[in-house]
């Protein structure tokens, strides 16, 4: 199993709320993600839209649509399911790069991946 490495408090994430942004190194380079809270469910996905690879913020860390019901790339409009990251309308070239949460006491924390790893200082 990849190593955790603790994210946020449970509470920062409030569904369908501001989501927890976070560094990450995705296949060598240093990029955003972010992490949400969709139906009682915490995921968090590489910032960076499917259609053109540029970071998606509505406002900052904010990437639900009015409704809540889907992530939205401020840029061009395409929507995603907050559950999957799949594409769900617009101009997506498939779904957005998942990263895997656990959440545990209080605690969520991101695991890395081959792909994702953490930020070295």
């Amino acid at each position: 199993m990849e190593p955790m490495i603790p994210l946020c408090n449970s509470a920062d994430l409030v569904n369908g709320g501001r989501a927890v942004p976070f560094d990450i190194v995705y296949a060598g380079q240093t990029c955003r993600a972010f992490a949400i809270r969709y139906q009682g469910q915490v995921h968090a996905y590489l910032n960076r839209c499917t259609h053109v690879a540029m970071e998606m913020d509505v406002q900052p860390d904010r990437f639900f649509d009015h409704t809540g019901r889907w992530l939205m790339c401020a840029t061009h409009g395409a929507t995603y399911q907050p559950d999957t990251g799949a594409c769900s309308s617009g101009p997506c070239r498939g779904g957005l790069v998942s990263i895997d949460l656990s959440e545990r006491e209080g605690v969520v924390h991101w695991h890395t991946a081959y792909n994702l790893k953490p930020v070295e200082f």
